[in-house]
């Protein structure tokens, strides 16, 4: 029975948290362990979160790294633990009992999987699709395509990913120096695929998730992340970088000031200034 770390990541959202944790103790996989990080939350998460959870495993980060940061540090530690996967699930998600059986067992069957993704559900309406584990990126204009069924992946998403360790150890973690949020499961899907590794989606694999629940739909600082993400992850894999990153901005921008939201205007011309 192989070994599996669950990371959760914490930041300003403990009673999501608390549900994500719930929903965790009712997995069927009988070989699971389940590490919270939390990444310098203010909202008294630290507190909370050992009050609601008796005896969960807690990492403080000391400060905000981001998402991608703040994942590595779980998974640092579970790869020192011995693990033989790691799950990243996010905090704003609940699984079904059967999610983590279902990804271990297809990657079991499949030793070149390097990692393996769940069909997300939108939580108010819960037999809704929000995405098929992943999606495609088209590198000539840097849109990111959400799958909505089966199909071809170029990536899968961090809200739900088993990584298999032994991958993780031949291609690196998630690159928290260029990425702080947005685009870093994109570049390490790449860099797996790269090396040789596959992507799959377990369908039995179920996951509620709320979709930008930290930041918030329509945020401008979302759209800041966005942007300076983006524009990297373009600069690093786009046959002509130049060219693909204009027509990003040149959709972003249209779209933004057509419906009049200046703030995400300036916020994707500050992400693209910081890039």
């Amino acid at each position: 029975m192989k070994r599996v770390t669950v990371v959760v990541l914490n930041w300003n959202g403990w009673v999501d948290t608390v549900a994500c944790l719930t929903s965790l103790q009712r997995q069927d996989y009988p070989h699971f362990n389940v590490l919270v990080v939390d990444n310098a939350s203010t909202d008294d998460s630290v507190t909370q979160l050992r009050a609601s959870v008796p005896g969960i495993e807690l990492l403080q980060s000391g400060a905000n790294l981001g998402f991608g940061g703040g994942c590595n540090l779980g998974i640092t530690r579970a790869l020192a633990d011995g693990a033989d996967y790691v799950w990243l699930l996010n905090s704003d998600s609940t699984a079904d009992p059967h999610a983590l059986s279902a990804m271990v067992a297809l990657a079991e069957e499949n030793p070149g999987l390097g990692s393996v993704g769940s069909v997300l559900y939108e939580v108010d309406t819960p037999q809704q699709i929000q995405l098929w584990g992943g999606g495609r990126v088209r590198l000539c204009c840097g849109q990111s395509r959400h799958q909505l069924a089966p199909g071809p992946l170029d990536f899968i998403s961090g809200a739900s990913v088993l990584l298999r360790c032994t991958a993780l150890a031949e291609v690196g973690l998630f690159d928290q120096v260029a990425f702080f949020m947005y685009w870093e499961d994109t570049d390490l899907a790449f860099r797996l695929r790269a090396a040789g590794w596959q992507l799959a989606v377990a369908k039995e694999s179920r996951v509620w998730h709320k979709q930008s629940a930290s930041l918030g739909k329509a945020s401008p600082l979302m759209d800041e992340y966005f942007t300076r993400s983006g524009v990297r992850f373009l600069r690093r894999y786009a046959p002509l970088p130049w060219l693909s990153i204009a027509l990003m901005l040149a959709m972003m921008l249209t779209k933004r000031l057509l419906s009049g939201q200046w703030s995400r205007v300036l916020a994707v011309v500050k992400g693209l200034r910081e890039a």
